[in-house]
């Protein structure tokens, strides 16, 4: 039942590979709780499946996976893949009611996304701006180029792995990304970029004229990016500038791109569709940000929060 259930997320719901795999493994840590004395689940018949989906139980499965120190997050995503499956199961009529939905949720701690300044990213480019004017190798170009496009358009480190040569639209100045779902949006490229993908795109020709795919970027071997590769792609490009501090990641590039929009006048709904996010929720977690920068900016600027509230008058 759980391998038709993860089927149902591939083929119905269209959900990504990453998900199928979170949730089938959560489901697991479920079942193997409810099971410890079991050591293949594939036995388990839909008789003993609903056995053991009850408010009590899974009660029980939070409070061992927190004194596990599983994070509260992470024992929410083990409940919404419980709550899925529940869901599915009612729908193949093998289970009358959803009791995650009775379950009273652990609270999490809410970070603020981390995010990279404008002067560092500004001083990134202007550090890199010569490459497309010297003999620089394919290899290096491309790691420019992705670091490039990650800001230019926050995508994801999967969608930036599925872009095509095809998605690009050099007359319209846009970037058509293929996102969660298979969901497309349109992102407005600036023109002095859309100059330097060109660049890119003739080397990119050249370099691997005989190939039969339409990627966009392609590894040192000239395959297909996974999402490693990029990690390693922007952790290499980002120590070599200053100012980038924390982690150094594609997130964190996503998370900065909305930043800055925002500080700089971009309306909530409209860094949504750059982002594909489903809902505006998702997106109202940069007014925090926005608003740590406005408080740290007003302290240090005021006359009044300087000196204890003096200002040597």
């Amino acid at each position: 039942m759980i391998k038709s259930f993860i089927d149902y997320l591939a083929h119905q719901k269209r959900y990504s590979q990453r998900t199928q795999l979170l949730y089938e493994a959560a489901l697991s840590e479920f079942f193997r709780y409810a099971y410890p004395e079991l050591g293949d689940l594939a036995g388990l018949d839909i008789e003993a499946i609903t056995t053991v989906l009850k408010n009590n139980i899974i009660r029980g499965y939070i409070a061992q996976s927190l004194e596990n120190d599983l994070s509260a997050r992470t024992v929410n995503l083990h409940l919404s893949a419980l709550s899925s499956f529940c869901n599915y199961l009612i729908k193949q009529g093998k289970f009358k009611d959803n009791p995650v939905r009775k379950i009273n949720r652990p609270k999490e701690s809410h970070r603020l996304p981390e995010f990279y300044t404008e002067n560092s990213i500004e001083h990134y480019f202007e550090m890199k701006d010569s490459d497309f004017e010297g003999e620089e190798t394919m290899s290096h170009l491309r790691d420019r180029m992705m670091i490039m496009v990650l800001y230019a358009t926050g995508m994801r480190r999967s969608e930036i792995c599925k872009l095509k040569v095809s998605n690009f639209d050099n007359s319209r100045q846009v970037l058509r990304i293929v996102g969660k779902g298979d969901k497309e949006r349109e992102i407005p490229v600036p023109a002095l970029i859309c100059q330097y993908i060109l660049l890119y795109l003739i080397r990119l020709g050249k370099e691997y004229s005989a190939r039969s795919d339409d990627y966009f970027f392609l590894t040192d071997k000239g395959q297909a990016l996974y999402p490693a590769f990029v990690n390693l792609v922007v952790k290499k490009e980002l120590e070599k500038a200053e100012g980038f501090t924390g982690r150094k990641s594609p997130h964190v590039l996503r998370h900065s791109l909305a930043t800055h929009l925002l500080n700089n006048g971009a309306d909530l709904n409209s860094i949504k569709e750059i982002l594909g996010h489903s809902s505006l929720a998702a997106t109202q977690v940069y007014t925090h940000n926005s608003f740590e920068q406005l408080r740290n900016t007003y302290l240090t600027a005021h006359p009044r929060a300087k000196i204890g509230g003096k200002n040597g008058n």
